[in-house]
């Protein structure tokens, strides 16, 4: 059952519409049918939000490196596992989980997001996730509706599974470093962000 398969994430009551809010945190993702919010908070990490429109079924997963290169353990993944932390094992679970509840890889729709460099002292490995993400899904097939990716700022995103809708906030610079040191040791919350600017993309 998915109540108890996701019972990790951590989900509270929301503003909009008393919608339950699911967070999700680095090496997570998260699937739902129900008129659900998935939000999270992306640095240099990167966030896929996969849709079935026939079924109105989505999930999010967030990944904070581009592929593992272990052969021994292939291309799955639970949903706490540490795998999950790479691209390959992270949208690969995330697209299973959907199939399993009888979406279509051919008619499934993707947004992609995060990928930021913010800090510039770092690496850029907000660039090679976002490489990583584009060839993904060129390689697979998959349809791309839409992305924000890259540039120096982190990301609030919100989305929403039944509709495919997601709203992104850019958040400030100045709060670039924290998340950055908070990605690196699996965030369990990002707090005292604040809000430069807001888009909804569909």
């Amino acid at each position: 059952m998915l109540a108890e398969k996701f019972s990790h994430i951590k989900k509270f009551k929301g503003t909009e519409g008393n919608r339950v809010v699911a967070r999700i945190l680095p090496g997570e993702y998260y699937v739902t049918s129900k008129d659900e919010v998935i939000t999270t908070v992306l640095g240099s990490c990167i966030s896929a939000c996969i849709y079935d429109p026939l079924l109105n079924i989505g999930g999010m997963n967030h990944f904070m490196l581009p592929a593992s290169d272990d052969a021994k353990t292939g291309w799955s993944g639970s949903e706490a596992s540490s795998e999950n932390r790479y691209g390959n094992f992270a949208m690969e679970s995330l697209i299973n989980e959907l199939l399993s509840m009888g979406a279509s890889k051919a008619r499934l729709e993707v947004k992609i997001f995060g990928g930021g460099k913010i800090l510039e002292a770092m690496t850029d490995i907000g660039k090679r996730n976002i490489d990583f993400a584009l060839s993904y899904v060129a390689i697979e097939r998959l349809k791309m509706l839409s992305k924000d990716v890259g540039d120096r700022f982190p990301r609030k995103v919100n989305y929403y599974p039944t509709t495919g809708k997601v709203k992104v906030k850019k958040l400030r610079a100045l709060y670039g470093g924290d998340i950055a040191r908070r990605e690196q040791q699996f965030v369990e919350e990002i707090k005292k962000v604040d809000v430069t600017g807001e888009m909804e993309l569909f």
